[in-house]
């Protein structure tokens, strides 16, 4: 992963986005690029699965999910895509459980074969 690409500003960013390659770093064929709007955002065989911004982080869920984590305040549901299940938080703070999230993410975006391939090495 170009660790040279970021679209962060501020400090709280930046960290948001170290975190976030710690997680993405044990997962197979992420890729990690800045988007038209200038996010930083994770894709996996074209996939994305996490945009992230110096607002937050927006992850990739299911509807189900996404209704259970929403009764949560930290987490709300992002413009545009938020009717398909993805899900947004500003502060992560409680990075093991970000972690565990932003694997399910990766693994509702990847293909089979990866998705067997991550939970082999497990």
């Amino acid at each position: 992963m170009g660790h040279d690409l970021s679209g962060m500003k501020t400090a709280k960013g930046i960290n948001m986005l170290e975190q976030v390659r710690l997680i993405c770093k044990e997962l197979p064929e992420v890729v990690d690029l800045i988007d038209g709007h200038g996010h930083n955002t994770f894709k996996v065989k074209d996939k994305s699965f996490i945009m992230m911004s110096d607002y937050g982080i927006t992850f990739k869920s299911d509807l189900e999910t996404q209704e259970i984590l929403l009764q949560e305040e930290r987490f709300f549901k992002p413009a545009y895509i938020g009717h398909r299940g993805w899900v947004s938080i500003s502060d992560p703070q409680d990075w093991e459980e970000m972690g565990v999230l932003l694997k399910e993410a990766y693994l509702r975006a990847a293909p089979k074969r990866l998705v067997k391939q991550f939970v082999d090495a497990e």
